[in-house]
């Protein structure tokens, strides 16, 4: 049987009805793809690896979305009374989706499937949008399906773009993942419950009218109160995956930057980007001094960091009295103000940034040694204090490409480090050993080497365990010539490493090689996490 749409009674012209239900189709499909962006964002952030979360959110929402459409036929013979229905759950949903993923991570450990949930839940109640906003449109003024598909469509493509530029360059960094989401759900609510209340209040039941008034009210006060709460509920859910001792929590441009412990609290300095433990007091001695120490044996006048905004591996290189020069390149500013700024981390980097001879760049390491002039004065030593590269974000700064712009830096008689990861057993073994091969795809003589971790984990962080300390640190130490990991003769008195462990983990390391690995790119990234 085919449907046939009774013309709508209107308080307006045809043609200023017409305007409004696309002004509506503009501002939902603006909403609809804040929410997805935020998934896609939270999470990246919370679970990792952003290609395959991106990947699961979309084709979870597209595939929803055509669920959503095939339900929302049920709905036509009352178009008005199930848009508003539908524009009220999608605005609760959609608004609430950032704080409950927040939620079942910091208290139960995990949010696949809560990510699982709302993508479903959301992307339904899209897909069942257009469908209805169609009828409604053709209620108003009948068309042709051709002309009323491209009106729609033109209507909701340029509330995405407007949605899309919104969410990074407003919404993110203005007001945050959660605040932004659930002003989206307000403007989402308030859009669809005022075109149907007013614009097509004829085809309600005063019952309806009523039902429908109050429901968007119950929409409205709960994302009022969830914004009235966001502040003490991200404490809260701090407390839960950091610990009690949080200290400073800083929301960047570029990512979560959370201090916890250190001064009077009885319990190590720990710095979290991300929620990923970058920096923990208990060992961060250990790490650094394997990490800078074996390059450091041979010139040294210039130095270049990639990454180590915190300071502590400049630390290490300042130790060494002919060091004329340090360079730190650190994608968010956010940490080198901290570095400089937050007494427990300037006392435990020694107040390394601070240094007359250390230079900080805010900047994308790979853009940065891409943007180097051929001429500029090649660095003796180059230190990776980088990321895991099991991070996909970050799989283009362990990529060949990247490794050959750092060794174009390389000065004759260079040498370059990279932290590459535990080197532990199974999937990380082979990310370890993959960094290993990407490097020595350029020509480079590595040798590689591990030292054990040396603290327990840290209790109470992340229960999904992204919270505690490797078991162990691999390394890959690098130059265009025979070369081992081994201390400089002139090195400073160390307290968490001796040569001979140096020598006995090279050693140990070596006899787990994987060989015939594939180097990492930037079109085959070869790092799942």
């Amino acid at each position: 049987m085919i449907y046939r749409p009774v013309p709508a009674r209107l308080p307006v012209p045809a043609g200023l009805g017409r305007f409004l239900v696309l002004t509506t189709v503009f501002i939902c499909a603006a909403c609809g793809l804040v929410y997805e962006l935020e998934l896609v964002a939270l999470a990246s952030s919370l679970i990792g690896d952003s290609v395959t979360q991106a990947s699961v959110v979309l084709s979870v929402m597209v595939f929803a979305m055509g669920m959503g459409s095939l339900l929302a036929k049920r709905l036509r013979g009352r178009a008005a009374l199930g848009f508003a229905a539908v524009e009220a759950a999608l605005a609760l949903a959609g608004g609430l989706s950032a704080m409950a993923l927040y939620a079942s991570f910091a208290w139960f450990g995990q949010a696949r499937l809560a990510l699982v949930a709302f993508s479903l839940a959301i992307g339904v109640l899209i897909g069942a949008e257009v469908p209805l906003l169609m009828t409604l449109i053709q209620r108003i003024r009948r068309q042709d399906a051709g002309g009323a598909v491209a009106d729609l469509f033109a209507a909701d493509y340029v509330g995405a773009l407007v949605g899309g530029l919104a969410f990074p360059f407003l919404l993110l960094p203005v007001l945050g993942q959660l605040t932004g989401a659930l002003l989206t759900g307000t403007v989402n609510a308030a859009a669809g419950g005022a075109l149907v209340l007013w614009l097509f209040r004829g085809d309600l039941s005063v019952r309806a009218r009523w039902g429908l008034l109050v429901a968007n009210v119950l929409v409205l006060a709960l994302l009022a109160a969830g914004t009235a709460l966001t502040g003490p509920f991200e404490r809260a859910a701090r407390r839960a995956v950091y610990g009690e001792d949080v200290r400073v929590a800083v929301q960047s441009d570029v990512q979560e930057v959370v201090l916890a412990g250190g001064g009077g609290s009885g319990t190590p300095l720990t710095l979290f980007l991300d929620g990923r433990l970058r920096v923990s007091g208990r060992d961060e001695l250990r790490y650094h001094e394997a990490l800078v120490h074996p390059a450091m044996a041979g010139p040294r006048r210039r130095v270049l960091v990639l990454g180590g905004g915190d300071g502590l591996a400049v630390r290490e290189v300042l130790r060494y009295a002919d060091v004329a020069s340090v360079t730190v390149v650190e994608l968010d500013p956010a940490v080198l103000r901290l570095a400089r700024t937050d007494r427990d981390l300037a006392a435990l980097n020694h107040g390394s940034l601070r240094d007359p001879r250390v230079r900080t760049v805010a900047a994308d390491a790979f853009e940065w040694l891409r943007s180097r002039p051929a001429d500029q004065a090649p660095y003796d030593v180059v230190i990776s204090d980088l990321p895991d590269p099991g991070i996909t974000s970050g799989a283009k700064l362990y990529s060949q490409e990247f490794y050959g712009l750092a060794e174009r830096r390389l000065a004759p008689g260079g040498r370059l480090v990279v932290h590459a990861g535990p080197v532990g057993g199974g999937a990380r073994s082979r990310v370890f050993w993959t960094v290993e091969a990407t490097i020595r795809s350029l020509g480079l003589v590595t040798a590689p080497y591990r030292v054990e971790g040396g603290a327990p984990a840290v209790p109470g962080r992340r229960p999904d365990g992204r919270g505690a300390e490797p078991d162990d640190w691999g390394f890959v130490l690098a130059a265009r010539e025979s070369i081992s990991p081994q201390l400089p003769v002139d090195h400073p008195p160390l307290r968490s490493l001796t040569p001979a462990e140096l020598a006995a983990a090279a050693g140990a390391v070596e006899r787990g090689r994987e060989p015939g690995l594939t180097p990492s790119t930037l079109m085959h990234p070869r790092y799942p996490e």
